[in-house]
Order: C-alpha cells, then sequence, then structure tokens
C-alpha cells in the first residue's frame, strides 16, 4: 500500500486510543513513524531511499515485513523502553496487516516462505477505495470521540 493509506489507516487508531494513553504526544508521533519503518526496505518508498545499506542486505517485504521482527521488537521496546512499546506495535503492526491485503502480501512469520495476500492492487482503484473508506472513518471518529456534534 502507499504510504497515505498506511498513515490514514494508523491515524484511525491512533484515534481510537489516543484518549488512553499517557504521553499522547509520543504516542502518535512514534506510532506514525512506525508505520513507515516496514518500508525501509524499499528503494521506492520515501524512508527506503535514503536507508541504500537495508536494501543490500534486505529484500521488500521479506524480513522487515514480518510479525517475526514485529514480535521481536516490540519486547525489546517493552524491556529497555516501555513509552514506545504499544505505539510502536501498533503502527508497525498495521503496516503489515495492510500490506497483507495487497496483491503481492507479505511473508508474516519469518523465516517461513509462506505468503498472506489478497486482492488489493497496490496504487490501484482499490487501494484508492480503503484510503478514502479511512479518511472518511478517520474524519467520522475525530468528530465523534472530541466534539459533541454526533
Amino acid at each position: 500500500m502507499l504510504v497515505k493509506t498506511h498513515l490514514a489507516i494508523t491515524i484511525f487508531a491512533i484515534l481510537i486510543f489516543f484518549k488512553e494513553v499517557n504521553n499522547q504526544i509520543w504516542f502518535v508521533v512514534i506510532a506514525l513513524a512506525a508505520t513507515l519503518i516496514p518500508d525501509i526496505d524499499s528503494s521506492f518508498s520515501a524512508i527506503g531511499r535514503n536507508a541504500t545499506i537495508v536494501n543490500v542486505f534486505t529484500k521488500h517485504r521479506g524480513f522487515i515485513h514480518s510479525f517475526t521482527l514485529l514480535i521481536l521488537l516490540t519486547i525489546y521496546f517493552a524491556l529497555l523502553l516501555p513509552i514506545v512499546a504499544f505505539p510502536f506495535f501498533l503502527g508497525f503492526g498495521l503496516h503489515l496487516l495492510a500490506d497483507s491485503f495487497t496483491l503481492e502480501g507479505i511473508k508474516p512469520f519469518w523465516p517461513s516462505k509462506k505468503i498472506i495476500a489478497w486482492k488489493v492492487k497496490t496504487g490501484g482503484k482499490s487501494e484508492t477505495g480503503v484510503f478514502i473508506s479511512f479518511i472518511v472513518l478517520d474524519l467520522l471518529t475525530a468528530i465523534y470521540l472530541y466534539t459533541n456534534f454526533l
């Protein structure tokens, strides 16, 4: 999926949890940053263009796009930087979940080569529909949770 779709999906989750977390600014920053991290393995992504060393050792949607790495990093953060663990898990995990719905899919449990994929074409009409749906959900959720409008 494109970065805008990942961000729209993560913003929806941020809105749901925002009132319940301490350190709300850190929560938002870490969750949004974490949703971008998995694409560090792609030279076509904004974050991956600047991480050429990563691209030498990994292929797109390999180890970095796995729940294996997500779990290992979340445990690491939970032990050493607990404030980072939940928002990291949320952002990174939602990125993986979203990419699992694309045609290319992901290999969720590296080193297993099993791929989970679905029918959403990255940058296609179906992804545009997902993006627009989440923008609408973001707006409705923000209105519902943070105003007395609805």
